[in-house]
């Protein structure tokens, strides 16, 4: 039976722990936090899972809050307008729903899951220095923890990074009592909502710790009239901050709003980070070799929502070429062998979403505003959030958006 040490309890680690362990393997899982830890500490993340990072759980038999967690059936955009008003306005719909589910609900419940069904589970923070022995003691040793230490390790990658600062400040307030999008009472939907030159609002049901709530998630241009959320620390303030960047910036949100309260009193998060791809393999101080796992390795800014995505994607990639591997070393070229099989699905991701950090260019804004008049575009640009790979085929060039916009009003 192969050993395999993964360090970090977020989506990929745990997704591919429980995975590695219904193969039959011998897995330890490290984790800087218990279980209950985590399910009463601050929300971690936003997160909207599309249809195939949904599948991949239901492979794995982990969607545990399926029946539970809101289903989302579409993705819709609004573009604020110069008086306050909505310049363009649309709602796709998705092929398959997506849903989100409070990390600190599903990373609790996983990691109780993996140790009830045998695995070693180790609450300990790991250090370089950890990894330098216990690389000597299991077949194969993975990195998932995005933060601190560890991370260091793996390099940036030059040639896929290119910012070096962060592009958006971050806030994030979990909140009951959000009323329904009144052109659509009835219909649960991821809001986009850009402001031009300040930044986005983002709104998606979820299910959080005390049950159904939304997230309410600005990204704002650094040193823009969004960026004022660092050093607050009151949830209260941080909640009435959003609210008033609401009434502001996006009123046909905060109508619904004005009602909200937070969930609990660790339901807000604010930060920054600069999106970053880096080299996917680790050398310890001793000469062993460490992989490094999901956003460890590519890490891109949440404004398209890929986060959660990208981590279960990552994870079953692993996952399959792990087994594959069967009692074959995980040597350095099986390594980077296994990352770029990753990457193929990645670079789309990190093209797009570095795309969507910068000023849109003219054919992108005639896309988004094509689509309020022409559903089926609409419905593409929705869908893309599940597999932005199809951004290839009409988001990039102005050549293949005219001509993909012509052959949709053909259709319609």
């Amino acid at each position: 039976m192969r050993k395999i040490l993964i360090v970090g309890a977020g989506q990929s680690g745990l997704q591919l722990a429980l995975g590695l362990q219904s193969q039959g393997y011998e897995i330890t899982l490290m984790s800087n936090r218990t279980a209950d830890e985590i399910r009463t500490g601050r929300v971690m993340s936003t997160q909207v899972m599309f249809r195939t990072a949904l599948q991949h759980e239901r492979d794995l038999q982990l969607a545990f809050w399926e029946s539970q967690a809101p289903r989302i059936e579409g993705l819709g955009v609004s573009v604020a307008g110069p008086d306050s008003g909505r310049a363009v306005d649309w709602v796709g719909t998705l092929d398959g729903y997506a849903q989100s589910v409070d990390q600190r609900v599903k990373m609790a419940g996983w990691m109780e899951t993996f140790a009830r069904r045998g695995g070693q589970l180790v609450i300990h923070g790991a250090a370089v220095s950890d990894l330098d022995y216990f690389s000597r003691t299991y077949d194969l040793v993975l990195v998932s923890a995005g933060k601190g230490e560890l991370v260091s390790m793996f390099g940036r990658d030059a040639s896929r990074s290119p910012y070096e600062t962060p592009q958006r400040a971050l806030a994030v307030a979990y909140v009951y009592g959000l009323g329904p999008r009144p052109e659509h009472p009835r219909r649960e939907a991821v809001r986009c909502n850009l402001v031009p030159g300040v930044g986005e609002l983002f709104v998606t049901p979820t299910l959080t710790t005390s049950g159904r709530a939304d997230i309410l998630f600005w990204e704002g241009i650094p040193g823009g009239p969004l960026d004022v959320f660092r050093g607050i620390k009151d949830p209260a303030e941080h909640l009435s901050l959003t609210l008033e960047l609401m009434e502001r910036f996006t009123p046909w949100e905060y109508a619904r709003a004005t009602k909200v309260e937070l969930t609990d009193a660790n339901g807000t998060l604010a930060g920054r980070y600069a999106p970053t791809v880096r080299h996917p393999v680790g050398e310890l101080p001793g000469g062993g070799l460490v992989l490094g796992v999901g956003d460890v390795v590519v890490a891109n800014d949440p404004i398209t929502g890929q986060g959660s995505n990208s981590a279960s994607k990552c994870a079953a990639s692993y996952l399959d070429s792990i087994v594959s591997r069967g009692e074959l070393p995980f040597d350095e070229a099986w390594m980077r062998s296994t990352f770029d099989r990753y990457w193929d699905t990645a670079r789309h991701v990190t093209k797009w979403t570095n795309a969507m950090l910068g000023t849109p260019p003219e054919h992108v804004l005639k896309l988004i505003g094509a689509a309020s008049q022409l559903p089926g575009v609409a419905d593409r640009f929705a869908n893309g959030f599940n597999d932005p790979a199809d951004f290839e085929n009409f988001y990039y060039e102005p050549e293949k958006t005219n001509a993909y916009l012509a052959e949709a009003a053909r259709a319609a």
